[in-house]
């Protein structure tokens, strides 16, 4: 427990966080995460954002030791896609019961639990995630760990993060840490070439790296490692001979990032995918690294020239539909890279953002959306669902793009809206991802439901009632009873 308190320390610590580096020493030692409103939820734990980052690392056998529950509730939720190997969807755990708590079996049956699935599926690595219940009961998780793998001959990776010591970005860090100390570099690669580098943050949701992976196969450039999407545990063993690296989610692997330019000499920058100028800058940027790194400069003209290329045809598609669009406003309520690189993706076909949440988005973030908005008045921190509500119902925007948990907010409102979390169904990144996204979008706007929905309700509106034939008395006192009971006359009924 002393070697973890130490690990979250060093995360709390983070020099190449600015946002950090403004903090004086007492206000470091607190880290990033608000203190939690008691009654309120608190979000993912830091077990869920280390199986987050992790478990797309799809040739590994991710093994929970804890009571069924914790594997139940984290399992499957992202939207990674693999292009081979599927044992990452599947799930192991100790499923440790109270008896196995009050007799000590814990240990014991985690390392049969290592046997089992070395025996039945022979993978190149297991990955062991303690939770909140087996780090209490104090289970040696590196020990059995360090025996299992000299027992079986195969890397068993402590992955030292239950869910108490914190929030899920600190999960995320903790998960990092991991790999540092248990995985990259323990493998010698024997094609190491100029043109290598690593991806870091990128999760291929809904397989969106695939719509990058090829423009980087074009210009010569290999990804040694994509971490964690779609990766394999060899590719990660071997990323510490790659001569570049880019950042997409630095506040989940900014340490990660630093750490390996540390010891390995690998510089890395912060950059995305999301939109037609980003998706062109980031490529200018990894060629300039190469080339500071020993590449020949010739890339960079290569670079420039599919550029150009993708970028005519990638304006060309969305020439359908920028009268459809231009003037439309956009509510974003997301956070991390997606609060600046999609603003600025849409921004270039002439949408209108209304609002863009900051939450989750480092210093830097903040700093990007400042300089692409001009104006703080459209940047807010958190919005709470009745404001929220509020905006839409005024028609404030015409679609807002967020995560499933606020979607009923928009559809309450009668307001189109678009998942852009780790749910969504469709790849958005690069240039065939920013025609997808604005397809989408035109999509959602334009869909004829909408007008449908607005319109009043049949029990809202209802003909003028027509007398033709004189009631008789029953019928009559029987109409009176209704009306009373209603509270409404026949006068109150007209035409729509």
């Amino acid at each position: 427990m002393s070697s973890l308190r130490a690990k979250i320390q060093d995360v709390f610590n983070e020099p190449a966080c600015e946002q950090n580096r403004g903090k004086d020493a007492k206000a470091r030692k607190e880290g990033c995460s608000k203190p939690l409103t008691p009654g309120a939820a608190a979000g993912g734990c830091a077990f869920d954002g280390a199986k987050i980052v992790l478990q797309p690392i799809t040739d590994v056998a991710h093994l929970i030791h804890a009571p069924l529950a914790c594997e139940g509730n984290s399992w499957d939720n992202r939207g990674a896609a693999s292009s081979g190997p599927t044992l990452w969807r599947t799930s192991f755990t100790t499923d440790l019961t109270e008896l196995d708590v009050v007799m000590g079996r814990g240990e014991r049956k985690l390392f049969k639990a290592i046997r089992e699935i070395k025996e039945a599926y022979g993978p190149p690595a297991i990955f062991v995630y303690p939770t909140c219940v087996t780090a209490l009961i104090g289970d040696d998780i590196e020990a059995v760990c360090k025996r299992a793998a000299e027992k079986f001959g195969l890397p068993v990776v402590p992955v030292n993060a239950p869910g108490f010591v914190g929030s899920k970005n600190l999960g995320n860090k903790l998960a990092g840490e991991a790999l540092l100390e248990h995985v990259i570099g323990t493998v010698e690669p024997d094609d190491a070439g100029p043109y290598d580098i690593n991806i870091l943050g990128e999760f291929n949701l809904s397989g969106e790296f695939w719509l990058v992976k090829p423009l980087l196969d074009r210009l010569g450039i290999r990804v040694r490692a994509c971490i964690p999407g779609d990766a394999r545990y060899f590719d990660i063993a071997c990323a510490h001979r790659a001569r570049a690296a880019m950042m997409v989610c630095s506040t989940a692997l900014i340490n990660l990032a630093r750490k390996m330019e540390q010891r390995w000499d690998i510089p890395f920058f912060e950059g995305s995918f999301y939109g037609i100028t980003d998706t062109s800058e980031a490529l200018r940027q990894i060629s300039q690294l190469l080339v500071k790194k020993g590449a020949d400069p010739e890339i960079l003209g290569r670079t420039e020239a599919l550029i150009a290329e993708e970028e005519a045809i990638a304006w060309k598609k969305l020439t359908a539909y920028r009268p459809r669009l231009e003037g439309k406003r956009v509510l974003l309520n997301t956070g991390g890279v997606k609060s600046w690189s999609v603003v600025h993706a849409l921004m270039e076909i002439g949408i209108e953002i209304v609002g863009t949440s900051v939450k989750k988005s480092t210093v830097e973030d903040k700093e990007r959306i400042k300089q692409i908005l001009k104006d703080d008045n459209h940047i807010f921190e958190q919005m709470a669902p009745r404001e929220l509500y509020a905006m839409l119902s005024e028609h404030k925007a015409d679609i807002m793009l967020s995560g499933g948990r606020t979607q009923f907010i928009a559809l309450k409102a009668k307001t189109p809206w678009l998942d852009i979390n780790q749910e969504r169904q469709h790849p958005y990144a690069g240039y065939d991802g920013m025609v997808e996204l604005v397809r989408q979008i035109d999509l959602a706007i334009h869909n004829p439901i909408w007008l449908q929905v607005r319109e009043p309700a049949p029990w809202d509106c209802q003909p003028a009632v027509r007398e033709e034939l004189p009631r008789t008395k029953s019928e009559t006192a029987t109409l009176h009873a209704v009306q009373k009971f209603a509270g409404t006359t026949a006068d109150d009924f007209g035409e729509c």
